[in-house]
């Protein structure tokens, strides 16, 4: 089987391009040979992450649709026409026999043009509340595939999100005290993790400091990973109060930690049952409740808790997750149940697809050249 030739379609946002991009290396470590391609925008996080991966990028314009497929979908033809075109005259240069989407700006583009060239379609969808883009996809397509069950799209196979190895082959207690020396945590007691996601949350970084005292005083270590536009001032003492803007490898902040406050982007939620993490979610309270819909699947296992934002304050912190964070049969049973309701086989699983419907699409084209 001579290399197949991909187009990966995740653009605008990392919660779009890291799934895509960890897609893509698991394709490269089935097939080494395999030619990828990326296809972004300049708008977003694109030319920055896409790159420092390997794989070689090309842009075409964005265009922005609405949640809904309705009159505001035909608002801009134009626009649309434009990007269809762009698309697919990479689709043409690269020779693409496949295009894999995982929505975004770009994405939709490029599955109507890889639908004009009879290209196969393969779909992922991470979140609870599927994006226009991969609805419309879902309507062109029987490859589609989420991050959980239960999300409202035609023929769909539930199958995870697609992660990095660091991630899916963790052993969390074989790196903790690694892990805790790296970030000047003792090797003994627990560990709370605290992180807003890339950009941090304002709302986490004040209700777990407000309660930075409570948490010493039961013995409680914290490492705070704030994002890099917040500011959050503990003082020194015993136990541990870590406060870093950014962690890069975050597999050395799961493997350090035993508990983790965070949002519940869907990635969030995916990475820590992989590891095995249990955690306390704070649901954005944006776009319809999207991220508390991806975190009830591992609440509802018995792996994490569930909070709002608006009762997210020191005072639950006190009263309902110190007692958590301080009962060791607890977290080691949380722990159990977190990672029972993890995937951590997406990326192999969606590669592996993705090479089937190549040497499906090779095998109609030969056959439509000799005949039967």
């Amino acid at each position: 089987m001579t290399a197949p030739r991909v187009v990966v379609v995740g653009g605008h946002s990392a919660g779009h391009i890291e799934p895509a991009m960890n897609f893509a290396d698991a394709l490269r470590r089935l097939e080494p040979a395999a030619e990828i391609t990326a296809l972004g925008t300049v708008r977003g996080l694109d030319t920055k992450l896409v790159p420092a991966r390997g794989y070689p990028l090309e842009l075409i314009p964005p265009v922005p649709l609405p949640r809904r497929l309705n009159r505001a979908l035909l608002s801009t033809p134009a626009r649309l026409r434009d990007s269809v075109l762009a698309a697919g005259a990479v689709l043409d240069r690269v020779r693409a026999e496949v295009v894999v989407g995982f929505g975004g700006y770009v994405a939709a583009p490029a599955y109507l043009a890889a639908r004009r060239r009879g290209l196969p379609i393969v779909v992922h969808e991470a979140n609870v509340l599927p994006g226009v883009a991969n609805r419309l996809a879902a309507r062109l397509t029987t490859h589609v595939f989420t991050a959980a069950p239960g999300v409202r799209l035609a023929r769909a196979t539930a199958i995870g999100i697609p992660l990095r190895p660091a991630i899916t082959g963790l052993d969390r207690p074989a790196l903790r005290d690694a892990a805790r020396r790296r970030f000047g945590l003792r090797s003994d007691g627990p560990v709370l993790m605290v992180t807003g996601g890339s950009q941090g949350a304002k709302a986490i970084n004040a209700a777990v400091s407000g309660a930075a005292p409570a948490l010493r005083a039961a013995g409680v270590q914290v490492l705070h990973i704030t994002g890099p536009q917040h500011v959050v001032e503990v003082p020194d003492g015993d136990p541990p109060y870590v406060v870093v803007p950014y962690v890069d490898e975050m597999q050395y902040a799961y493997a350090a930690a035993d508990f983790a406050i965070c949002r519940s982007g869907a990635m969030t939620c995916a990475e820590l049952a992989a590891v095995g993490l249990p955690a306390a979610y704070v649901p954005l309270p944006l776009r319809g409740g999207e991220q508390r819909l991806n975190a009830e699947p591992v609440v509802a296992a018995g792996g994490a808790l569930l909070v709002e934002d608006a009762d997210l304050d020191p005072a639950w912190i006190e009263t309902t997750l110190l007692p958590v964070l301080t009962d060791p049969a607890r977290l080691a049973a949380m722990s159990a149940k977190a990672s029972a309701a993890g995937m951590p086989d997406a990326d192999v699983v969606l590669a592996r697809h993705v090479l089937t419907a190549v040497a499906e699409r090779r095998g109609l084209s030969s056959r439509r050249v000799t005949g039967p």
